[in-house]
């Protein structure tokens, strides 16, 4: 018997954790897992499934791939009559009767957590095997033992062979302990984000958010969840990524992780955790103070900054606090902040959100991710869509298309700015000019709405631009509206190129290399000699450094400015520079 675990995600990197823990607690021989992406044909995917031939066909649903998987479905459902497909995941636990009327090809879906469920049913659909394989009963019908077995099993909601459809209730939650460490083969996982939980469950009530439904609160052990963190140092992964949606919602435990990782940091390893900043005690704050600097990266959801939507959003967050806390944090230095705001909550008009904008974008984090209001089944939004005047895509995500407070017009001018946000903030390759350009504009709001209005009406928006065309892009458009500065933004365009980029040759918008030959050489020779601005390269001579580093002449300020690529800023990836006075410099 073969038991296929399939999950697509939404990018090769990415890897489903709930599949693999459903298999390693099944402790199934039978069970195999594949890993497909959104992004591939889905008549590969479908050929790939038949040509494995399984048995029995599971997959895991979440609102990036639900259509996706339920045009799958429909199709192997044709080639494969008789197999049982079942469905599990947050985005069919809510409306399972519904799903299997829609999909008269599914057999069942497993509801909630399912690592208990899911071995439950292998147990079922093995016992069934053997029992046929052996024949021991002339009358065996699979139909009369599956559903009869499967009436028993909670957390399900399942199709009997005469087509009725049995509910059965929630299974109670497990103790998270139970559920093995899945990455025993880390060797599987290359080139993949390495995603990892140590709780379920969240304390707050958010009413956007499916996490706000389960409210029981379970953590893993802490000595256990130390023992695994301590194969991931010792194995040198990349990345780590907490899946936990809040954190530090018990101290200890944050605490705990946050210490241990700190005391066994491998130099390497990074570990991104969801948190709620503003509950942050003075221990969690000073160990992050402590931090490497890229060790840790830390997700703040502050969503609004409007009073009357965080009340209605059910939100508990002190922005004052999050921003004193916020600043804190950057003060140090060290700890990488990604901020994320939603579009179309309620009370959220544009001037409001615009407001909300750019109070987040003052704080100046390394990420600033601007997202809009996904109405997911079975939570509070959902069952309050018609009081808010919230019309949504019909298909996942489930996307508002406007409310009482947005209009569509409005949520497309969003749209723009999200777009602009994400090519010229969070790229990290326009820093300097975007804070110099903000002094043009009474607001940042304003700044990325005007740039998302000259992307739309030059044709911009539908044509996948090179690196150095966003450069270029954004000179004609200050050359457009701010001609008197041209220079100027030239200049700092250049510094914020390479400040991020070891160019093999010159773009077109930085003109002519304005550094002499001659001063070129010399600079060069006489770091060969003394090493005065490159201290770590003693190893290497005139022409490798050069290869390694870039000096650039700024005109405007007369100044000369050495970039350093390999010493980079690991939160954000810059060169190191350092002014470089060559009249100190011997010309031969």
């Amino acid at each position: 018997m073969k038991i296929l675990l399939a999950a697509v995600n939404a990018k090769y990197i990415h890897s489903n954790l709930a599949v693999y823990s459903l298999k390693a607690y099944a402790g199934d021989p039978a069970v195999e897992i594949g890993e497909y992406t959104i992004n591939q044909q889905k008549d590969d995917i479908l050929m790939d499934i038949y040509k494995r031939q399984p048995d029995i066909l599971c997959l895991s649903c979440y609102i990036w791939n639900l259509d996706y998987i339920e045009e799958i479905v429909l199709e192997i459902g044709k080639l494969r009559p008789d197999m049982p497909i079942w469905l599990g995941g947050p985005e069919v636990s809510y409306d399972a009767k519904e799903v299997l009327r829609r999909l008269p090809c599914v057999k069942g879906v497993m509801k909630g957590e399912g690592e208990k469920t899911f071995k439950e049913i292998c147990q079922i659909y093995r016992n069934e095997s053997e029992k046929k394989e052996k024949n021991v009963d002339n009358s065996w019908k699979k139909s009369e033992s599956v559903d009869n077995r499967l009436k028993n099993v909670t957390g399900i909601t399942f199709r009997t062979e005469e087509n009725e459809i049995i509910d059965k209730p929630w299974r109670p939650i497990m103790d998270l302990s139970e559920v093995p460490f899945v990455y025993d083969h880390i060797e599987d996982f290359e080139h993949k984000i390495i995603y990892y939980e140590t709780s379920r469950g969240c304390p707050f009530s958010c009413s956007y958010c499916l996490s706000s439904v389960d409210k029981r609160l379970r953590f893993r052990d802490i000595e256990l969840v130390k023992k695994e963190l301590q194969f991931f140092l010792d194995h040198k992964v990349p990345q780590v990524k907490f899946v936990d949606r809040t954190f530090n919602c018990k101290h200890d435990h944050s605490i705990a992780i946050w210490k241990y990782i700190m005391e066994h940091d491998n130099g390497i390893t990074n570990f991104h955790f969801e948190i709620a900043a503003d509950i942050l005690n003075e221990e969690e704050l000073e160990l992050l103070e402590q931090m490497r600097p890229g060790l840790v990266q830390l997700e703040i959801g502050v969503q609004s900054t409007n009073p009357k939507t965080i009340k209605e959003i059910h939100r508990v967050m002190d922005f004052e606090k999050v921003s004193k806390i916020v600043r804190r944090i950057q003060d140090k230095g060290n700890v990488h902040e990604h901020l994320d705001l939603i579009a179309g909550l309620p009370y959220e008009d544009v001037e409001s959100f615009a407001h909300s904008f750019d109070d987040v974008y003052a704080l100046k984090p390394e990420q600033l991710q601007l997202g809009f209001l996904k109405v997911l089944k079975g939570s509070f939004m959902q069952e309050h869509q018609e009081e808010y005047g919230i019309v949504h895509k019909a298909h996942p995500p489930y996307e508002v298309l406007y409310t009482k407070w947005i209009s569509y017009e409005d949520v497309l001018r969003l749209k723009g700015i999200e777009e602009m946000v994400e090519v010229y903030y969070n790229s990290r390759q326009f820093t300097n000019t975007m804070e110099e350009l903000e002094k043009e504009y009474d607001s940042a709001f304003t700044m990325y709405d005007r740039l998302a209005s000259y992307y739309e009406d030059n044709g911009y928006n539908a044509v996948q631009h090179k690196r150095s065309a966003r450069y270029e892009i954004l000179l004609n458009y200050i050359r457009l509206h701010h001609k008197e500065k041209e220079d100027l933004f030239r200049e700092v365009l250049t510094y914020d190129y390479y400040l991020r980029e070891n160019a093999k040759s010159r773009p077109e918008f930085a003109g002519d290399y304005l550094v002499e030959k001659n001063v070129a050489r010399a600079f060069y020779e006489k770091e060969e000699e003394t090493h005065m601005y490159l201290p770590d390269y003693g190893k290497y001579d005139r022409n490798q450094m050069r290869k390694m580093t870039h000096l650039e002449y700024f005109k405007l300020a007369d100044t000369y400015i050495l970039f350093d690529y390999q010493n980079r800023n690991p939160l954000n990836q810059e060169a190191r520079v350092c002014k470089v006075e060559i009249d100190k410099v011997r010309i031969k």
